[in-house]
């Protein structure tokens, strides 16, 4: 009788533990996500306030892949949060010209922005919430989703050479699609304390987040954009 109390105790003690250390890591991953959401929305003022040009959509890959890698590859030191922020300032700054084409584009550019901005906040509140349960497990999202983002990968590296508009609007909702599996998996990962790097979890949920912004940008100035 004592042993069978005294491993119940073990048990409790243990799931304490991981439940404490999911909420640790899922804390930091919060607080990183959100430092690297204002320094991104700061270097796309900064790219909007300069005029910036678009930026070499090949060179831009090559430097966000190996970005990426060189995350990866120090995930687990301060190197790790200062190529994330590398990263997502990148990307930040990327988002700028864009941004200045659709204000410039649509008499309801700012709008645009705002509802697509608007818009992915509450998905990603949606897909946190339905992510929270320890009790569900989202790892075939995920393995469908990697799958899923390597097709769509090869098929946006063809299409620099093709520049077909109607498959790049494609590959962006496939984008969308498989980013919210991402924040979805990503963040049940956490919760269930199989995720235990913050750094790589807010990549992934950075990346995720941009590229439904920028595929409700696109959506939205397609249905709802009013042209000077």
């Amino acid at each position: 009788m004592n042993n069978f109390e005294n491993n119940t105790r073990v048990i409790d003690s243990l799931s304490q533990e991981s439940a404490l250390r999911a909420n640790r890591v899922l804390r930091n991953t919060y607080w990183l996500l959100s430092m690297t959401l204002l320094f991104s929305a700061l270097m796309a003022f900064v790219a909007m306030s300069s005029g910036a040009a678009v930026l070499n959509p090949i060179l831009m890959l090559v430097v966000y892949i190996g970005l990426l890698f060189g995350i990866n590859a120090t995930k687990n030191s301060p190197m790790g949060i200062v190529l994330t922020f590398a990263l997502t300032g990148l990307l930040g700054y990327s988002l700028g010209p864009i941004l200045n084409l659709y204000i410039h584009q649509f008499s309801n550019g700012a709008e645009l922005i705002m509802m697509a901005f608007g818009t992915t906040g509450l998905i990603f509140l949606g897909l946190s919430a339905v992510a929270m349960s320890p009790a569900k497990n989202f790892n075939r999202v995920g393995t469908f989703c990697a799958i899923g983002a390597i097709v769509a990968i090869v098929a946006l590296v063809l299409n620099i050479f093709l520049q077909i508009p109607a498959l790049g609007f494609v590959i962006s909702l496939v984008f969308a699609f498989i980013s919210g599996g991402f924040i979805l998996w990503q963040t049940n990962a956490i919760v269930r304390g199989e995720e235990t790097n913050y750094i790589l979890a807010t990549v992934n949920i950075y990346v995720s987040l941009f590229n439904i912004f920028v595929t409700l940008l696109q959506i939205f100035g397609a249905v709802a954009g009013d042209r000077d």
